[in-house]
C-alpha cells in the first residue's frame, strides 16, 4: 500500500465518524458515500476479471460486503422528528463498518509485508487468475457494503415516516 491507499482508506473510515455523530437523512447523506466509494472504485478498478474462479471470488466478497452493509443498516439507530428522519450509527454499526475496512486494509498490508507468496499459492490453488481479481473483489465488497447500508437505512426511514404518517391520520 502506498500513501494514496492509506489516504483513500482514511477518508472512507472517516465516514464512520460522520455516521456516529448522526445527522438528518438528506440528499448529501445519500450521495456522499456513493460518490466516495465510486471514486475509489474508479481509482482502483481497471477491470473485473472473470477467468477461472475470479467471478466466484468477486461474488463471495461482494456478498460479504452486502451482508456487512445490511447489518450496518439494521443496527443504525433511526428517529423520526418533525423535520425528518435522523440516523446515528451505534457501536455495532460502526464496528461492522470498521471491520470491513480493516479486513480490506489488512489484506493489502499482509500482501505487502510477507504474505504475497501465500496469497499467490492460494490463488493458483483456487484458480484465481491474477491480483486484479483480488482488487476487483475488494472494491466490489466495499461498493456492496455502502449500497446495501444505504438501501436498508433508506427503506427503514421510509417505513418509519409511513408509519408516523399513518398514525397521524388515524389520530386526526
Amino acid at each position: 500500500m502506498n500513501i494514496t491507499d492509506y489516504f483513500v482508506n482514511g477518508i472512507l473510515i472517516l465516514l464512520v465518524v460522520r455516521q456516529i455523530r448522526g445527522s438528518r437523512l438528506d440528499l448529501i447523506n445519500l450521495v456522499l458515500p456513493v460518490v466516495l466509494v465510486s471514486a475509489t472504485a474508479l481509482y482502483y478498478l481497471r477491470s473485473v476479471p472473470t477467468g477461472g474462479n475470479d467471478l466466484v471470488l468477486e461474488l463471495v466478497l461482494a456478498g460479504a460486503g452486502a451482508v456487512l452493509g445490511v447489518l450496518c443498516g439494521l443496527t443504525t439507530h433511526l428517529r423520526h422528528k418533525a423535520d425528518g428522519v435522523f440516523a446515528k450509527a451505534g457501536f455495532t454499526a460502526a464496528a461492522l463498518w470498521v471491520f470491513g475496512m480493516a479486513f480490506r486494509m489488512g489484506f493489502a498490508f499482509a500482501d505487502d509485508h510477507g504474505a504475497g507468496d501465500a496469497i499467490a499459492d492460494f490463488s493458483r490453488g483456487h484458480d484465481i487468475s491474477s491480483s486484479r481479481a483480488w482488487v476487483a473483489a475488494f472494491v466490489l465488497m466495499a461498493l456492496a457494503e455502502v449500497v446495501a447500508r444505504l438501501v436498508v437505512i433508506r427503506y427503514r426511514a421510509y417505513r418509519l415516516t409511513s408509519s408516523a404518517a399513518a398514525a397521524r391520520s388515524v389520530a386526526a
